[in-house]
Formats: structure tokens, C-alpha cells, sequence
């Protein structure tokens, strides 16, 4: 069976039209030329799709499920051009990133509000996910690019990161704790106090974790949260000390909360990652120049800066973040 997309387009047109003549103004052809478009499809599928007479065109019983089908496929496949197109705009179309839940609720926002003044016509949606989740996303193609934050950087085959900023582990009280009398935390002076963090969720542990072992502070009391709220309400009622990210681009602490930076400094880094060997769609490489030109704009107008750009091939992920218990 030898049957061409044009035949199906102009059966198609004239079974919607119920008019050779219409459907023929819509392909810029003559009217025969859409009879004998239409008698060669009926040849090459042995049906006999219409009753002609010289006044009315009419589906027949064939012609009509043919046209129910076969118009339905042709919407689909002229809706998927039509949103292809659009996504190679740069401008339009739909653009889905992964985000870990702390930042989908801190600078997650703030770039998406930075990418809708330049792009309104561009839709970003953003799936809250692990951290895990966030990086097997990527990974599987399911979203176009990830939003996550790390303590260190492994090269990989498999993903490339570009750095967005970094973040200086802080040691999180209440303002009448003994700790807030210093203007920094040597880590050593946690160990008298239970620890209340972020979970592997959000990144943190893996900043966390060594921190933790090079200062003998890993047979305290430790426990982890999922939300920068969650932690900041513990210390208020005084269950213990924070030790969370903070600047500018992480959520606020509490009002009656203080915090101070903790030495050696300690760092957690946030990235944009992509699939390393897959490029990005003209309209997603558009948003993830606009997430990161965010950050420089927060610069200039914040006392805090975040590092300098960069980038490198990273962490090999699936051996590390994914897999960790």
C-alpha cells in the first residue's frame, strides 16, 4: 500500500470542507488536482470514500472512520511540529527543570520570575524533587536540565554542571545562646551541643559530612530535616544548634534567630546540571542562561557574592549522590 502524507492531508481537508473546491484553496491546487489526489488514495486503500454528486461531496460509512482516525493523527502530528517549533524558538514553547525542594521554595523562585521578565511567552515548570530524584531525572532525560546543591565536585562521564553559587555553612541560635557572643564558630564548639541540619535531600550532607568527621563531631547527637523552616523551629525552641546554609539565596532564618559563620570555612555548592553528551533545546539553553545571569544580578546588588563562574564536568553523581545511604 503506497499512500503519501499529502493525500491524507487533502482527504483530510475535504472531508472537513465537504468541498473539493475549498480544500483545494487550502494546498494552493486546482480542483483536479484534488479529485485525483483523492481517487489515487481511494485506489491505493481499496475503499471508496465519498458519494459525489455535482452539487454535494459526502463522507461515505469508510470514508467517515477513516476521517476519524486519520484526522486525529494528523492534529497530532501538526500539534507536535507546531510545539517542536516552538521549542526551538528560544522563546516559547515549555522548558521542565528539577529542583530540590530548599531550593525550589528560596532562589529556585527568584530565577523563574528572572526568566519570565525576559521570556513571558516561555512556560518553565518545575518538578520538587530529592536530591536523588533531581539528578535520576537529568540523568533519563525526563527533564531538561537540574537545580541541585554539592559539597564537592567528582569528574564524570556522565553529567556537566555549571557553578551558580556558593554557600558558607553556618552555625544557627537563638540570639541569647552562649555561641552568638562570637563573631565566628571554631567546629569544635559544637561538640557540646546536638546538631540539627538538612537532609541528604537538600545536598547538605555531603558538605556536611566531613566537616563532621574531621572535627570528632559525628558521634553527637545529629539530627536532619527537610526544610531550612523545620531546622530554624527546632532551634527556637532551643533543641539544639543549626548548622545550615546561609546568604542571600537560601531561605531566611527566624527573627529571633542570629548565625554565625563556621571555621574552618565549609562551603555548599549550587549548580545547574545537564546530561553531559545531550544538548539543550534552544528555549532551555535560553532559560538556563537567564537562571545563571540571575545570580550575577544578585551579586552586584547583594553584600554577599557567590563565586565566580564556572564550570567542569561533575560528580559522578550515580556513584555517590544517588547511591548514598
Amino acid at each position: 500500500m503506497n499512500v503519501s502524507l499529502q493525500q491524507l492531508k487533502v482527504f483530510v481537508a475535504v472531508a472537513r470542507e465537504r468541498s473539493f473546491t475549498r480544500a483545494a484553496r487550502q494546498f494552493d491546487l486546482t480542483q483536479s488536482a484534488v479529485s485525483r489526489c483523492i481517487r489515487e488514495l481511494e485506489e491505493a486503500v481499496d475503499l471508496k470514500l465519498f458519494d459525489r454528486t455535482t452539487r454535494h461531496v459526502e463522507l461515505t460509512n469508510a470514508g467517515a472512520s477513516l476521517e476519524r482516525r486519520i484526522g486525529r493523527l494528523l492534529d497530532e502530528i501538526e500539534l507536535t511540529l507546531l510545539e517542536e517549533r516552538a521549542a526551538n524558538d528560544g522563546r516559547t514553547g515549555v522548558v521542565l527543570v528539577a529542583s530540590n525542594p530548599v531550593l525550589s521554595s528560596s532562589w529556585v523562585p527568584q530565577a523563574l520570575a528572572h526568566c519570565a521578565s525576559v521570556y513571558p511567552q516561555l512556560v518553565v515548570s518545575v518538578r520538587d524533587q530529592s536530591q536523588s530524584g533531581v539528578l535520576a531525572s537529568v540523568e533519563h532525560g525526563e527533564v531538561d536540565f537540574g537545580v541541585v546543591s554539592v559539597g564537592h565536585a567528582i569528574d564524570s562521564d556522565l553529567l556537566h554542571a555549571q557553578v551558580l553559587f556558593s554557600t558558607p555553612l553556618h552555625a544557627v541560635m537563638p540570639a541569647a545562646h552562649p555561641l552568638a557572643r562570637h563573631d565566628s564558630i571554631d567546629w569544635r564548639g559544637l561538640r557540646a551541643w546536638p546538631l540539627l541540619t538538612l537532609n541528604a535531600d537538600t545536598g547538605v550532607r555531603a558538605a556536611l559530612e566531613p566537616a563532621l568527621v574531621s572535627h570528632e563531631l559525628k558521634r553527637g547527637p545529629l539530627q536532619e530535616l527537610g526544610h531550612v523552616a523545620a531546622v530554624a523551629r527546632m532551634v527556637e525552641l532551643g533543641l539544639g544548634v543549626g548548622v545550615l546554609p546561609v546568604d542571600a539565596y537560601w531561605p531566611a532564618l527566624g527573627a529571633g534567630l542570629v548565625s554565625r559563620p563556621l571555621v574552618p570555612r565549609t562551603t555548599l555548592t549550587t549548580v545547574l546540571v545537564q546530561r553531559r553528551k545531550r544538548s539543550l533545546r534552544p528555549n532551555a539553553t535560553a532559560v538556563w542562561a537567564q537562571f545563571f545571569a540571575s545570580t550575577n544580578e544578585r551579586a552586584h546588588s547583594d553584600a554577599s557574592t557567590p563565586c565566580p563562574a564556572r564550570t567542569f564536568d561533575w560528580p559522578s553523581v550515580a556513584r555517590t549522590l544517588l547511591h548514598e545511604p
